[in-house]
């Protein structure tokens, strides 16, 4: 009896011990489920902060970019364009316009020097949005999309003050300046314009800018110069008494600002601000100072 009771008692004691022993693996295994669980929900809410972070600063610096307004022009045009000696930054009558504009649309102006005879290729390759640079439009109508023009512009001949030429007919014989694929170059080609006159040259010389053909009149090289008339008066106004027009225009042009063929979104924006500056009086302030009043279209 004895026996069987001692048997029992070892019977129930090591049943007792599997049930611990099971017990025990069982709390080892939870915690370490709950440990790895936690782990891979940290894991998943820093990458899903750091992705909305990401989204935040992108959507911010997109918010606090400024759109461009990319100028091409002649850095050597004025009063329209050019380098203030100076200070030694870009300005003009149309770079200053420029500005207003930007001012108005909450843009940054991109002013862009360009090679003049480059500049369509400029323009379609989208270096700039715009030619604004005492930019003749008659004769180039179907080859960009304008504004409105905003000065009325002659082509005159410059010669030294104490040059003996006195008119056009006195030109025959000697060697004319002019800018490559400048207005004055077209109307000195044009069969119903000068031709006829730049027949009676030695020759024409062709200039990258208008500086370095002044250097050269001064210098003897040449005879004359065909050259816009706000640059004409830019330059004898600098260089007072050295230089002089002559009485007669070769001819008449208008001014405007030159956009690619088809671009008329970005026209009818400048348009529309180009009239309120002149409402507000910002073009006539600007044409004050730049001398070219006499010249603005009304």
């Amino acid at each position: 009896m004895m026996k069987k009771v001692f048997a029992w008692g070892m019977a129930a004691l090591m049943a007792a011990s599997m049930l611990a022993g099971c017990g025990s693996s069982n709390d080892a295994t939870t915690p370490a489920a709950t440990k790895e669980e936690a782990t891979t929900a940290a894991a998943e809410t820093e990458a899903t902060t750091a992705a909305e972070q990401t989204t935040e600063a992108a959507t911010t610096a997109a918010a606090g970019e400024k759109k461009t307004f990319t100028v091409g022009f002649d850095a050597e045009f004025p009063p329209y364009g050019y380098k203030d000696q100076t200070t030694g930054e870009y300005t003009g009558f149309d770079l200053e316009m420029a500005q207003a504009v930007c001012d108005l649309e909450g843009w940054e102006l991109v002013k862009t020097p360009i090679n003049w005879d480059a500049k369509d290729m400029e323009l379609s390759s989208g270096t700039i949005d715009c030619i604004w640079n005492g930019f003749t439009m008659n004769g180039r109508e179907d080859d960009y999309t304008w504004s409105e023009p905003y000065i009325d512009n002659s082509q005159v001949f410059v010669v030294l003050a104490d040059s003996e030429i006195k008119a056009q007919a006195d030109l025959a014989g000697m060697v004319v300046g002019v800018q490559k694929d400048s207005s004055a170059m077209k109307a000195l080609e044009d069969p119903e314009g000068g031709l006829e006159l730049a027949k009676t040259f030695d020759s024409m010389q062709q200039y990258a800018d208008y500086n370095t053909a002044f250097m050269d009149l001064e210098a003897g090289a040449i005879s004359a110069i065909a050259v816009d008339i706000g640059v004409a008066k830019n330059h004898m106004a600098a260089d007072e008494g050295k230089f002089r027009c002559l009485d007669e225009i070769l001819t008449k042009e208008e001014y405007a600002v030159g956009f690619l063929k088809g671009n008329t979104e970005l026209r009818d924006i400048i348009q529309k601000d180009l009239e309120a500056l002149k409402a507000d009086g910002t073009v006539q302030k600007l044409a004050e100072k730049y001398d070219v009043t006499d010249m603005l279209k009304d």
